[in-house]
C-alpha cells in the first residue's frame, strides 16, 4: 500500500521534508507504528498506522511494526495477534521488519548499567506512596530521594541483585538521576525500571525486573535506525526525556515529532475504558461491533478503503481536536455505495396477499444490482401471490403527509407492479395480521399506461423464496457525544446508550443471498448498509447495520456553511 499522491501535506510532511532538503539522516526516512499489546487496536490507531505507513510510502522509506512489550502484567499473545491482524487489514505491510522491545532486553540492561556509572542512575527504596510525595506538584518542586546519594559501587550491586530477583515486587525502583526541581515532572528522577515477578509472553521468566516505557521506547527506535518517532501529543512533554536517555547513553538520536490523537463523538478512545466495557459484560466483546476498535469496525462492516479515506479526511494537526462520528460514517457510507450490491429485506415483515394474482405464478423480475455501477448487471428477484413488506409502510389511517400504503391506495413496489390496498385482516387483539391488495399486471417494473402516478414506492419479499434472517440493528455505543467529558473512570458507564443494539429475530432477505458468506457487503434498499456477520451460516444468516442511508455529515456541513 502506497500513499496516494495527491496525499495533503501536514506539519510533519514538512518537517520530513526540510530535514531531506539538509541531509539530516542522508535522506533516509525511516518511521516505527509501535503499539503496545494490551489490548485490541481502535480507530485512533488507524490514524495512526496511516500516518506512520503512509509517510514512509510517500518518502520511499521503511517502517517498522514494533510492540512496544514492557508490561507482562497487562500483554498477551491475543493482543499480539490481533495487532498484526488489523494493520495488514488496514492496507499496509511491515515485511521482515517485525519487532519487540522484548528483544532488546539485555541491551536496555546494559545501558541502564552505563547510566549508573556514571552517576545518572540510582537504586531507590521509596514505595509507590511516598516517591509520589516526594515527587512534588506543577507549582511545587519535588525533594530529592534520601537514597540518592548512592555510590555507584552500592547502586550496581542492588540493580544486579534486583535482576536476579531477591527482591519482592515494589520494593526498589531504579532511577535516572536528573533534577527534581524541573518544571516538568517527568524529568523529576523518573523510574527507568521496576520489580515485576511476572511471566512475559516473549522471554518467559527469564526477568523479573521490566524496563518502563519511556526508556525502552527512545533506546528502541535507537536500536532500529528510526529517523523520525512520530507521537501523539501526550508525548510532548516526554520528549525532554527521550532527549535526555539518548544523550546521556551517547546513542543515536532519532527526531520525536508529536501529532495529535484522535478524539471521536459517541465513544470513548481508552483501551483502559474498553476492557472495562468488555469485562463488565457491556459488549460483547473486543470485536463488538459497538466498539471503535478496528476489529470491532471490520466485524460491522467497514472497508479498509473507508477507513483510509477516513483518516486521510482529518489530517494531521497539532492541536487536540474531536471529529463528529457522522465523518466516519460518511466515508464508509460513500464506499459502500460504489461496491456494495442490492439487495431487499423486509426487517419486520407484514404479510401481504394479492387476491387477483394466479396462486401457482411465479414471476422472475429483474432487479438492478448496484445502480453506481453498470457492470454489476442485474439479477433475478421472485415474485408471487404473498409478499411481505415493512409493517412501517402501511397505516390505517395515515397522516396527511403520510405517502405509502395505506386502505385504497396505490403504490409501487420496486422492480414489480402497482398494488392497491382493498382490506385489512386483524386478529382477536385488533393487530394487522395481513393485508389483502390487488395489482395491475400492466404496470410491470415501468408507469401505468394511463398515465396515473404513485407517491411511493416500497421494497418487498416473496413470502415463499424468501430466507429467514437474525439482523441486528446497531447504533451509537453512548447516548452522549462526550461520554468522556466530566466523569472518572466508572461515571462514564452511566453514559452508555440503552438502545445500542436491537436484535431482530424474524427478517425476511431474498433468496439470492443464501450464499452470503461472513464480511459479505449489502445496501438493504431504503433501510442501509448491512454485513453478514462472522456467527452467520447458511442455516441462520445473521446480518449486522453498518451505517443507515441517512446522511447526517452533509446535512452538518451545510449547517455550517
Amino acid at each position: 500500500m502506497t500513499a496516494p499522491e495527491s496525499a495533503p501535506s501536514n506539519f510533519i510532511k514538512d518537517i520530513i521534508t526540510e530535514d531531506n532538503k539538509t541531509g539530516k539522516y542522508r535522506g533516509r526516512v525511516h518511521t516505527r507504528f509501535p503499539p503496545e499489546p494490551n489490548g485490541y487496536l481502535h480507530i485512533g490507531h488507524a490514524k495512526s498506522i496511516c500516518l506512520n505507513f503512509g509517510i514512509a510510502a510517500e518518502f520511499k522509506g521503511l517502517c517498522n511494526l514494533r510492540m512496544d512489550d514492557t508490561n507482562p502484567t497487562k500483554e498477551e499473545v491475543e493482543y499480539v495477534e490481533s495487532i498484526k491482524q488489523d494493520v495488514r487489514w488496514v492496507g499496509f505491510d511491515w515485511q521482515e521488519r517485525m519487532y519487540y522491545a522484548s528483544n532488546y532486553f539485555e541491551r536496555f540492561y546494559e545501558c541502564a548499567v552505563d547510566l549508573i556509572k556514571k552517576g545518572r542512575a540510582y537504586v531507590c527504596d521509596l514505595s509507590p506512596d511516598e516517591m509520589r510525595q516526594y515527587r512534588g506538584t506543577l507549582t511545587e518542586p519535588g525533594k530529592e530521594s534520601p537514597y540518592r546519594g548512592r555510590s555507584v559501587e552500592e547502586n550496581l550491586d542492588l540493580f544486579e541483585r534486583m535482576r536476579k530477583g531477591e527482591f519482592p515486587d515494589g520494593s526498589r525502583t531504579l532511577r535516572a538521576k536528573i533534577d527534581m526541581t524541573s518544571g516538568n515532572i517527568n524529568m523529576r528522577d523518573p523510574v527507568i525500571y521496576r520489580i515485576l515477578h511476572s511471566e512475559h509472553h516473549m522471554t518467559g521468566d527469564k526477568w523479573c525486573i521490566y524496563p518502563m516505557y519511556d526508556y525502552a521506547h527512545c533506546i528502541s527506535d535507537s536500536i532500529e535506525g528510526i529517523t523520525h518517532s512520530i507521537c501523539t501529543l501526550e508525548f510532548e512533554d516526554h520528549r525532554p526525556l527521550y532527549d535526555w536517555f539518548l544523550d546521556e547513553l551517547g546513542m543515536y538520536h532519532p527526531q520525536q515529532i508529536e501529532f495529535a490523537r484522535l478524539n471521536l463523538t459517541y465513544t470513548v478512545m481508552s483501551k483502559r475504558k474498553f476492557i472495562q466495557l468488555v469485562e463488565g459484560g457491556y459488549v460483547r466483546g473486543w470485536d463488538d461491533p459497538r466498539m471503535p476498535t478496528i476489529s470491532g469496525l471490520r466485524r460491522r462492516g467497514y472497508t479498509p478503503e473507508s477507513i483510509r479515506n477516513f483518516c486521510d479526511r482529518i489530517g494531521v494537526a497539532k492541536a487536540a481536536s474531536t471529529v463528529d462520528m457522522a465523518l466516519l460514517e460518511y466515508c464508509i457510507r460513500e464506499d459502500l455505495n460504489r461496491r456494495a450490491p442490492r439487495m431487499m429485506a423486509v426487517l419486520r415483515p407484514l404479510k401481504i396477499i394479492i387476491t387477483n394474482y394466479p396462486e401457482d405464478k411465479v414471476d422472475e423480475l429483474d432487479a438492478i444490482n448496484n445502480p453506481e455501477d453498470p457492470s454489476a448487471g442485474t439479477r433475478k428477484v421472485p415474485f408471487s401471490r404473498e409478499l411481505y413488506i415493512e409493517q412501517e409502510d402501511f397505516m390505517e389511517d395515515p397522516p396527511k403527509k403520510f405517502f405509502r400504503l395505506a386502505p385504497g391506495r396505490e403504490v409501487r413496489l420496486r422492480y414489480a407492479y402497482f398494488i392497491k390496498c382493498v382490506d385489512v385482516v386483524k386478529d382477536g387483539a385488533g393487530n394487522i395480521t395481513e393485508l389483502h391488495c390487488t395489482y395491475d399486471p400492466a404496470t410491470r417494473g415501468g408507469d401505468a399506461p394511463d398515465g396515473r402516478k404513485v407517491k411511493a414506492t416500497l421494497h418487498w419479499v416473496s413470502a415463499e423464496h424468501s430466507l429467514a434472517a437474525e439482523v441486528r440493528l446497531y447504533d451509537y455505543l453512548f447516548a452522549q457525544p462526550n461520554p468522556e467529558e466530566g466523569t472518572g473512570d466508572k461515571d462514564f458507564i452511566s453514559k452508555l446508550n440503552p438502545k445500542s443494539l436491537e436484535v431482530l429475530q424474524d427478517c425476511r432477505v431474498e433468496p439470492g443471498l443464501s450464499g452470503a458468506s461472513p464480511g459479505n457487503k449489502y445496501q438493504f434498499e431504503r433501510l442501509g448498509y448491512f454485513c453478514v456477520d462472522q456467527d452467520s451460516s447458511p442455516e441462520k444468516l445473521i446480518f449486522n447495520r453498518t451505517v443507515t442511508l441517512k446522511d447526517t455529515w452533509v446535512k452538518i456541513q451545510n449547517a455550517n456553511k
